[in-house]
């Protein structure tokens, strides 16, 4: 079995209603959900878990991407992110050896945009677990 983390945006008024579709589309491989919040957005959530790459549907789920995690750091981000954020603290050199400090980026969401790279601090809202299929 091959798992990947996947990470679902939604806020508070739809949270509910998304975990009921990332439960019915994903085979979840350790049947928790980890809801975070965006601490300078509190309406802003962000889902994380877990799914078997095997069972991958056809189409994604709406506002979802695949994500990596520094345990570490509890660091959350996307290959294009963690790229940008090496030429940003490497003067714009994208070198795969470069170490980058993960406790700057603890407890981050980090992401890319026109900008270059958005880094979404934020904290535990609420760890559901699921009832197994």
């Amino acid at each position: 079995m091959h798992s990947q983390l996947l990470l679902t945006f939604t806020d508070k008024d739809t949270v509910k209603t998304v975990i009921e579709e990332i439960y019915q589309t994903y085979h979840l491989v350790y049947n928790f959900v980890y809801i975070l919040q965006d601490k300078t957005n509190l309406n802003e959530l962000f889902i994380t878990y877990n799914i078997d790459s095997q069972f991958r549907p056809e189409y994604p789920l709406r506002n979802t991407i695949l994500v990596h995690r520094k345990k570490e750091s509890n660091s959350l981000y996307t290959i294009n992110a963690l790229n940008q954020l090496v030429r940003e603290e490497n003067n714009g050199v994208l070198d795969r050896n470069y170490m980058i400090d993960w406790n700057k980026y603890r407890n981050t969401i980090i992401l890319t945009n026109t900008l270059g790279t958005k880094k979404i601090p934020t904290r535990i809202f609420e760890i559901i677990e699921l009832n197994k299929k």
